[in-house]
């Protein structure tokens, strides 16, 4: 784990200060927080950010707003550039107070690459970060949750498929490796998750497909290394529970279709 980051207070009349850190495969920052709103971003490769259960996987086409005080976790599934934004909250007009996803184009990607310079005047940073704030468009809020069990019996399954999400098991067997009955099992998956196993299973695999795709793997690859027969069926679920399809994810895309349907059954 590598040590947290604490954004100074700009020095100067500016709200935003401009942090880049490069991360290696698998480095994460321990949990932390921040005096500042922050805005994490992938200059390069792709960053995962983990709230409570809740889980956003960022590509340079996506960004996520963190409110000041919310703990996270940062970090890279493969070698990235983290570039942290850091909002000094008495400066900054924009106070939106849950984590929220926003799209990076090509001219929000520019104005932070001018904001990081060091030889910026009051005047042009200024104009610099007002366009910025301009530009933050909020995305459809969809984290994949993967809450975790406290249960020794449900962890036990759990834990087999973090490690393995493409375990084929069903849930008869899986209760049986841990010594309970099927109906003990979906009882205990539900009170400790507050999800059938099916649905939790679905978060666990849609969550272990997004940092692969955005890798840019085929689908098709992507669906079985997860546990999916055939790529439609992976498909048809992630846009069940995401709302979208994962190209569309992916590239910030804001024109989601409905929200998902918590009701709806999972593969």
């Amino acid at each position: 784990m590598t040590e947290a980051v604490v954004g100074a207070v700009p020095p100067g009349v500016g709200a935003i200060v401009v942090g880049n850190f490069p991360l290696a495969y698998g480095e994460w920052f321990v949990p932390h927080s921040h005096p500042q709103h922050q805005l994490v971003w992938a200059r390069r490769g792709v960053l995962g950010v983990a709230v409570d259960d809740a889980y956003w996987v960022l590509p340079p086409t996506r960004a996520l707003w963190l409110p000041a005080g919310v703990v996270h976790r940062t970090g890279a599934t493969r070698e990235a550039v983290l570039c942290s934004l850091y909002f000094e909250p008495d400066r900054c007009d924009l106070d939106w107070a849950d984590p929220t996803p926003v799209a990076i184009d090509g001219l929000l990607a520019h104005l932070i690459a001018h904001l990081a310079r060091e030889d910026l005047h009051d005047g042009p940073r200024l104009r610099a970060e007002a366009v910025v704030l301009d530009l933050l468009r909020p995305l459809p809020a969809t984290p994949i949750d993967v809450p975790h069990p406290t249960d020794d019996r449900v962890r036990a399954v759990a834990d087999a498929l973090l490690a393995n999400p493409a375990d084929p098991r069903s849930l008869e067997a899986h209760a049986r490796a841990v010594g309970v009955s099927r109906r003990t099992l979906t009882r205990l998956f539900v009170h400790d998750t507050g999800m059938y196993f099916d649905r939790w299973r679905t978060h666990v695999r849609l969550r272990a497909a997004l940092p692969l795709l955005a890798e840019g793997q085929p689908v098709s690859r992507v669906a079985h290394t997860v546990g999916y027969a055939t790529p439609s069926a992976f498909l048809a679920a992630f846009r069940r529970t995401v709302g979208t399809s994962p190209g569309r994810y992916l590239k910030g895309d804001a024109s989601f279709g409905p929200p998902p349907d918590p009701g709806a059954a999972d593969a």
